[in-house]
């Protein structure tokens, strides 16, 4: 069994997703891996104030796992305006799928990342 290193801050807005998710207002994040699949996916609840949170998926190649990340904290938090200047109660959320939609997409695939969403409830 491999060993598990667990990394501590001092200061938690060291952190540079907890940075971004306090400075935005984000409830939560989630970050979904699974290798047999080659899922890598970004899941993030803006604010559930008025309900739960409504959102889409994008699957796009990012150049990296940060870029992706501000792109769902932009998105999931343009959610949440979006629902409620339409009147809807419900918050924003969106997700992420970092991949080639032209070359990545399975059923394996998409099976688990609703798994991943299917654990928020």
């Amino acid at each position: 069994m491999s060993e598990i290193t667990v990394t501590t801050a001092d200061n938690l807005t060291d952190n540079p997703v907890i940075s971004q998710m306090t400075k935005l207002g984000h409830e939560q994040i989630l970050f979904c891996q699974d290798a047999a699949s080659g899922l890598k996916a970004i899941i993030s609840i803006h604010d559930t104030t008025l309900g739960p949170a409504l959102g889409g998926t994008r699957m796009w190649m990012y150049q990296n796992e940060m870029e992706g990340l501000n792109d769902v904290l932009r998105l999931s938090r343009g959610m949440t305006y979006k629902n409620s200047i339409s009147g809807l109660d419900l918050g924003g959320g969106k997700a992420v799928i970092i991949g080639d939609s032209k070359t990545m997409k399975s059923e394996a695939l998409f099976r688990r990342f609703g798994q991943f969403v299917n654990s928020l409830s």
